[in-house]
């Protein structure tokens, strides 16, 4: 099959590799539908975190079953499936709890000696435990795809954030990030009923999504002024909630210094750069509270499954690019020029 590689930085390339085949009895083969390029795979584009050459690459995808191991109870050959970026047991404690991310026997897609989902076909490890069934008239249908792709990865993550700044229903939330996930987390905070949503960002083409996902105010300025315009925004006090979807120390800053007193901060930006931005005499004076970190997306994704299939949430246009197998190396740089938002893979 092919599959995409990163060499080095900055050279990705799309080679044959060996077919993926069922080595455990709880493994599925599936052939992919959908994938996509993630903001954190650019890390690796760039040289920021190590890869060795040859590697796989790419952590969401969906596609159908092609083959099932002979304890894989959950899944038959034909079957239509979204992954979550982490594969889980199912069986641990951690997964009991919806903590799939820290599973002692998963691990993510893409790392050494396994598959990545920007190729044609991928094994899953623990599939009861990984995968979630989706309608099997969903495959026909392309902008359905498209949307349920989203709950490998963003769609899950912006909620884990919304989550992390309790975010409830009459509340006011900033948005500190305007990518996928961060747009998501707009998305993610309007469902849960968030009454105010500010969105910090500068390109207006993902602050028009933003807008259409139910941020109501939009602000471009950085740094202090994105600190003053928020306070002005919200009567000098701040936000009761922040969504803090970058992973830099002047984002964390920045999402800090807009928390409203006793408010709190949902993380979901790796942390990268030089350190946290973290004064926690200033958020022990304020009661600030700081949840977030790897989101559990397998955990969300009953619960965020059905809103997706109705309608009722639609995280499709994130997805702004759409390139074929061949085209993935030029989707990334698209990424790092900024000329796509997220990059949809069409194997």
């Amino acid at each position: 099959m092919r599959a995409t590689t990163i060499h080095a930085p900055f050279d990705m390339r799309v080679e044959d590799v060996p077919d993926p085949v069922i080595q455990d009895s709880t493994d599925v083969v599936l052939r992919v539908l959908r994938a996509c390029i993630c903001g954190s795979d650019l890390w690796a584009y760039r040289g920021e975190s190590a890869r060795q050459p040859g590697q796989r690459i790419g952590h969401e995808f969906l596609g159908i079953v092609e083959a099932a191991g002979s304890d894989v109870t959950g899944f038959a050959a034909g079957d239509l499936v979204v992954a979550p970026f982490v594969w889980s047991d199912g069986t641990c404690e951690y997964c009991a709890e919806g903590l799939q991310t820290s599973c002692p026997r998963g691990g993510f897609w893409g790392s050494v000696g396994s598959d990545g989902g920007q190729g044609e076909a991928v094994r899953v490890p623990f599939a009861d435990g990984t995968l979630v069934k989706l309608p099997a008239d969903a495959a026909s249908d392309d902008h359905l795809l498209t949307a349920l792709l989203a709950l490998s990865d963003v769609l899950g993550t912006g909620h884990h954030a919304a989550l992390g700044a309790g975010v409830r229903p009459g509340s006011t939330v900033a948005v500190v990030g305007d990518g996928a996930v961060g747009l998501c987390g707009v998305l993610a905070a309007k469902r849960l009923g968030a009454e105010r949503i500010i969105a910090l960002g500068r390109h207006t083409a993902r602050t028009d999504i933003a807008r259409a996902f139910g941020a109501t105010d939009v602000v471009a300025e950085r740094g202090e002024a994105a600190e003053a315009a928020v306070r002005e925004l919200t009567g000098g006090q701040g936000a009761h909630g922040v969504i803090e979807a970058v992973g830099t120390e002047q984002s964390m800053r920045t999402a800090v210094a807009i928390t409203r007193d006793g408010g709190s901060i949902g993380y979901v930006g790796v942390p990268h750069g030089s350190g946290t931005g973290l004064d926690l005499s200033v958020m022990f004076d304020r009661n600030i509270a700081l949840r977030g970190g790897v989101a559990p997306v397998r955990a969300y994704i009953p619960e965020l499954l059905p809103d997706v299939l109705a309608g009722t949430i639609d995280p499709s246009p994130v997805f702004d690019l759409t390139v074929d197998l061949d085209g993935v190396p030029a989707g990334y740089k698209s990424m790092e020029d900024r000329t796509a938002l997220k990059v949809l893979v069409k194997p």
